[in-house]
Formats: C-alpha cells, sequence, structure tokens
C-alpha cells in the first residue's frame, strides 16, 4: 500500500527467470522475438534529472538491472546532454550508484551523492572533466543536500549516529530497544564545497533536537535556510503532522514559520527571497491525503492558499525564474501534468499537454526553460526539455534504443460507468497480435493506495505485473481506477472513505463487464490479482464472486484489525475506516475479507514480501492458512530480504511467471 512511484510456453518464462546474463550489454536470443521477464528488465529507466541554472545542460540518472550468478541489483549512472544536442556524456560509471545530481550555480561543477567511499557521500566533479573527489563525511551518511546561492557550501541533512550508550550496549549485548522512545533523528548541516581532507573545510550543524528534517531550501542571499520538520522520524507521523522553521546558515536559533495542525511540507523560497511556497493541507490533519499550494512571507504571516490544482494532491517543483508562478506535477487521470499556479491567486493552468506521463521534471535558475521524462505505454521514457511558456517536447535521449522491442498488445483508455452512475475509468491492454472479435481470458489487475493510480506509462518495461508479459501469453489485461484512486480530484479520492470493498468492487466488476460487453474478454476466463491495496481487494473480492477462476494476492491485508495494530502506518487506515477499531468493530469487520473466508472458492494464490513493515507477512498468512484449511487450492511464496515489494531484480523477475503459472493451471490453460 502506499497506506503517502508481469508464453504461452512454460519454458519460454522458465527461461526468462534463470537466463541470468548481464543485462549491461544485452545480447540477441531467440527470446527477444516476444515479450518475456528476461527482455523487459534489460529496459533501464530515468529516475532524475537536473537542469543547469542557464538550461544549457541535462544531467539525468539512469537506472539499470544488474544480474550475474551471484549479483541481483539496480545501479544507477549519471550522463550529461547539451541541450543543443551537441554531446552526451556518461559522467559516472561502476559499481557503485550515483543519483541526486546538482550542478553549482555558476555550472561550474556537478556534486552528487554515492556510496563509493561506502556510505552515501557528497562528491563533486568538474563539469569540463576531471576526477571526482568527496567532500562530505557524515558519519552515517547524507540524505539530501543543496548547493548554496554563490556555490562556495553544500548544505545537507544526516542522521543522529547512534550515541556512545548504544553503542555500547549492542557491544554487551544489552541492546533491547524501547518502542517509539528512541528515535534517531535527522538534521541540516552546511560544508564549504571542498574536498572532505582540506582541513581547512568547516562543517556546521545548524539544527538539533527532537524534531526531523524532511526537506529544505535556500534563500537567494545565502544568509538562510528553510526546512521542513516533524515531530518524529517515524512514516506514521509524515500522514499527521509537518511544520516549516528557518534558521541562519551560519548557526543560530531556529524561528518557526508554520506552526499549525497538519502537514506542511516542501518549502521553496521565491527568487527575490520575499516569500516561501510550499505544500499543506489547510492546518488539519488528512491522512487520506490533500496537498495545496500555500504562500507566507519569508518573515513571517499567516499562509496564503492559492487556486485549487485538479486532484489537490501535487508535488511543488519550484517558483517561475520571475516569480510570479509556483510550477506543480500530479496525476491527471491516465496521464500527469505540470501546472502554474499563480502567486497572486489566479487559476490554475497547464503547462504540459498530451497523454502520456510526465516525470523527473527539473528547471533551469535562470531560463525560462524545463527538463523531464515523458513515456506512453508504447514508448518508454526519454528526456525532453521545453519552455515554461511553450510547451515543446524536445528529445534529448534515445535510451534503451538497442534493447527488443517485439510487437506489443495495444493499450487504450476505456471509460464505463459502475452500478451508481460514478464514471470510472481504466487502461485495457489486448493481447500481442488480437484480432477483433477474439475472446480471449481477462486479467483484472487492481493498483495499491488505495490512492494509486493506473497511468499511460510504458507497459513493456519491468515491474512486478509486466503488462506485456502477459498480452504475450495472450491475456487482456484490465488495469481500472476505482474511487479512491488518485488523478481525478478530491473527491473522487476520497469516495471510498469508510466504504473498502463495495464501491470500489462494483467499479471493478462493471469494468469486467464493459470488456466482456465489447466482445474482448471470455466470461468464463476471468483472473484477478492486485499487490498491496490491490492485494486487499483481491481478497475481499473472492468472498464476494466465484466469477474469478484463479486469483493472485499481493501484500494483501484480509484483516484490517490485526492490520492497524501492526501496520507503520496505522493511522492511514483509521482515517479510511472512520475511527479506530476499538469504537468501530463492525465496521473494520465488515470490510474485512477474513471474516467472510468461507464464502471463498476461487484458487488464490498468496504473494508477500518476508520484511514488509507496511502490510506485515502475516497479513498474508492469516489469508494462505484459512484457505488450506477450507481446501481451497492455495500456495503462498515469500520473497526474502522483501519490504512492501520486491527490489531486487531476480525477485521481480519471479513474479509474473509465479502468476501466469498459477492462472494458467486452474484457466485450463
Amino acid at each position: 500500500m502506499s497506506l503517502k512511484r508481469m508464453t504461452g510456453l512454460r519454458c519460454l518464462r522458465a527461461l526468462g527467470v534463470l537466463a541470468l546474463s548481464l543485462l549491461l550489454v544485452p545480447t540477441s536470443t531467440a527470446q527477444d522475438t516476444t515479450w518475456t521477464p528476461q527482455l523487459s528488465m534489460q529496459y533501464a529507466s530515468i529516475d532524475e534529472t537536473e537542469m543547469s541554472p542557464d538550461g544549457s545542460h541535462v544531467a539525468y540518472v539512469v537506472r539499470r538491472a544488474i544480474m550475474d550468478e551471484e549479483t541481483s541489483e539496480y545501479r544507477s549512472h549519471i550522463s550529461v546532454a547539451r541541450v543543443d544536442g551537441a554531446s552526451t556524456v556518461q559522467y559516472t560509471r561502476g559499481e557503485h550508484s550515483a543519483r541526486s545530481p546538482a550542478f553549482s550555480p555558476d555550472g561550474s561543477h556537478l556534486a552528487f551523492l554515492t556510496d563509493r567511499s561506502g556510505s552515501n557521500q557528497v562528491w563533486m566533479m568538474p563539469v569540463q572533466g576531471g576526477e571526482a573527489f568527496q567532500v562530505t563525511d557524515a558519519e552515517t551518511g547524507v540524505n539530501g543536500f543543496q548547493w548554496s546561492p554563490n556555490g562556495d557550501r553544500i548544505a545537507y541533512t544526516a542522521t543522529d549516529p547512534k550515541s556512545e550508550a548504544e553503542q555500547q550496549r549492542e557491544k554487551e549485548k544489552r541492546d533491547v530497544q524501547v518502542v517509539d522512545e528512541e528515535h534517531r533523528y535527522t538534521h541540516l548541516y552546511t560544508t564549504e564545497a571542498a574536498a572532505h581532507d582540506d582541513t581547512t573545510r568547516q562543517v556546521q550543524r545548524l539544527t538539533g533536537g527532537t524534531f526531523d528534517v524532511r526537506s529544505f531550501d535556500w534563500t537567494p542571499d545565502g544568509r538562510t535556510l528553510v526546512f521542513a520538520h516533524r515531530p518524529t522520524p517515524t512514516i506514521n507521523t509524515g500522514f499527521l503532522e509537518a511544520d516549516l522553521s528557518t534558521v541562519p546558515a551560519d548557526s543560530g536559533a531556529v524561528t518557526p514559520l508554520v506552526d499549525r495542525p497538519g502537514v506542511d511540507s516542501d518549502p521553496h523560497v521565491s527568487p527575490d527571497g520575499t516569500t516561501v511556497a510550499f505544500a499543506g493541507d489547510g492546518g488539519e490533519p488528512r491522512p487520506v491525503g490533500l496537498s495545496d499550494v500555500y504562500t507566507v512571507p519569508l518573515s513571517g504571516g499567516t499562509p496564503q492558499k492559492r487556486a485549487e490544482t485538479p486532484n489537490r494532491e501535487m508535488d511543488v517543483l519550484g517558483w517561475t525564474p520571475d516569480g510570479t508562478s509556483v510550477l506543480v506535477m500530479e496525476p491527471h487521470r491516465t496521464s500527469s501534468h505540470v501546472f502554474r499556479v499563480p502567486a497572486d491567486g489566479s487559476d490554475v493552468a497547464p503547462v504540459t499537454q498530451g497523454e502520456g506521463v510526465h516525470g523527473a521534471v527539473s528547471l533551469a535558475e535562470t531560463a525560462d526553460r524545463m527538463a523531464y521524462t515523458f513515456e506512453t505505454p508504447t514508448e518508454p521514457p526519454q528526456v525532453f526539455v521545453s519552455a515554461l511558456d511553450t510547451y515543446e517536447r524536445h528529445q534529448l535521449t534515445e535510451l534503451n534504443a538497442e534493447a527488443p522491442k517485439p510487437p506489443m498488445g495495444r493499450t487504450e483508455v476505456l471509460t464505463w460507468t459502475s452500478e451508481d452512475g460514478m464514471e470510472i475509468e481504466g487502461l485495457l491492454t489486448y493481447p500481442v497480435g488480437y484480432e477483433d472479435g477474439d475472446r480471449v481470458p481477462l486479467i483484472l489487475s487492481v493498483h495499491g493506495g488505495p490512492a494509486g493510480v493506473y497511468s499511460q506509462s510504458f507497459t513493456g518495461g519491468p515491474s512486478i505485473y509486466m503488462t506485456q508479459v502477459f498480452a504475450q501469453n495472450g491475456y487482456a489485461v484490465l488495469r481500472p481506477n476505482p474511487r479512491g484512486s488518485t488523478g481525478y480530484g478530491r473527491d473522487f479520492r476520497y469516495a471510498n472513505v469508510e466504504d473498502w470493498g463495495f464501491g470500489d468492487y462494483q467499479d471493478l466488476m462493471a469494468g469486467v463487464d464493459a470488456v466482456i460487453d465489447r466482445g474482448v474478454a471470455h466470461p468464463d476466463s476471468l483472473a484477478l490479482m492486485g499487490w498491496s491495496y490491490g492485494g486487499y481487494m483481491t481478497s475481499y473480492a473472492v468472498t464476494k464472486t466465484d466469477r474469478f477462476q484463479a486469483a493472485s494476492m499481493g501484500a494483501g491485508l484480509p484483516n484490517l484489525i490485526s492490520m492497524v495494530g501492526t501496520t507503520d502506518i496505522p493511522d492511514y487506515l483509521v482515517a479510511h475506516m472512520g475511527g479506530e477499531f476499538w469504537n468501530r468493530y463492525d465496521v473494520y469487520e465488515k470490510h474485512s475479507a477474513i471474516y467472510r473466508i468461507d464464502n471463498v472458492s476461487t484458487p488464490t494464490q498468496v504473494l508477500h514480501g518476508a520484511e514488509d513493515d507496511r502490510v506485515p507477512t502475516r497479513q498474508g498468512q492469516e489469508f494462505y492458512r484459512a484457505l488450506k484449511r477450507l481446501e481451497v487450492p492455495t500456495e503462498m511464496v515469500v520473497y526474502p530480504r522483501t519490504p512492501h515489494g520486491p527490489r531486487e531484480p531476480k525477485l521481480v523477475m519471479d513474479v509474473t511467471p509465479r502468476i501466469l503459472d498459477w492462472f494458467d493451471a486452474h484457466l485450463g490453460r
């Protein structure tokens, strides 16, 4: 759960898992003519862009899966492209990843984070070429950093190290933990932009105490830092409370700037240094999710809400160079877009256009220009640049040009009406080679969240559910955005509060019926899968219908009472259920699949991570054990070293073939 981004020939599926050749240099094989997990893993992603202050260069981070007999990891490296297309150069290489590129204010140096010295530290290198050198040596590593406006310093955050007493207790094997009482906080530091072994380099700690710094920004004069902080470092606290404060850049007293209930975060100082823009939920905790743009004078005052974006849950990107507007990004139906929020309170206006997914946006500090990635269901992400006033797609990269691209199952956006009249949207991917009039097996795939969203992103890349691999095996895949999804506005996102498993279930089943009515899905060949909240819906659906011949529940939560007492984000669940379980036993039981488990007859596979704190592994085990005792066909697969979803490439590659085998077996294929 974000609970607040998977051959008809079984031998080909086996090859996709077992042929773990090094993917840095893909080789052409017979299976390159069809979509397999191995082929999809060859597609690299672009995780970040960073535009130089004058808008002449773009640094971007490419992430690739690396696999051999003893390796299963992702590595990220930084390349830099000139906007005029004259050159593209890979700046970092080797076994240690590099990320978070940041140009110095004069554009002469590129700083980045890497663990090549043993922990995550800031390193730096000249843009025109030369050796990289380490800048920070924080004991626990650096979480994030930012250049000072004149480029002489770096501000960064680092988590407090263990105290001497803690280390001594560990040494003596007396290291018991008192839950929620011994936090290690993250705080702000500055250091001169010089090599870490420079004996003249000064390191200054700016904050301390019982609060956790999350994000920050410099004022243009370099005298002050504005930062967001929360009372504890727990993820649950992040749903409830965060405030803004300031601190002098040469150390001094912390001064509250925005101190009110709820979450205020992600501060950005205006180019003239007078105003701070930030994301806020309006002075009231809203764990289900709500964020609007607010501004407040740097000198202090009452925050002013600006015009609402369509979704009212966005990320602040920064100010336009002229300081008239704040740029934000958010999902918009099955796409994602950049919007301009005027600082004078006038209406929001779109910056980007078209259907597809914009991401990894970065802004030029002194030029009216941005860099971003863009992808569609048939095209993997590439880096583009555009002016802010006149949207364009000037492409800079040709990433994945070497990866085979077999014929794809086409994807289209569908709209249907749910039982109560609510309009629902989703994506339907047809089998590879589908011909009109064919009736084919249909997989209903439910996203997590519930405030997740299925968007028009590339369908051939690696993920736990590899859409084109399912399509290659003759399945149509329906990916709906039922009520509760993000991208459709605040009211739609809140529409499943206290209604899990009911209105959203109707939305999903109406989508299945719509695909059957179109003559695409065979009504007797239906399968169901979902991860996290999608796993919840899978568990609940099989207690309400026997229409599915097979189901796969990934990281599902069938028992909301035991879930709320063990998850690391209980307040998110409590907000959706309308109160604490001891006051609302009937509500929690009504929306929990486990209390009607004896209705299940659908063969249901259970997949779960062994180290999942979001949806603890026992949730999956509860469902599995009950199905076993009811003699309903089931199996449980536990992924080692895995939190709330597989993170290692080999484990990611395991999921889709496992589900395909389960579906094929129970659909008689």
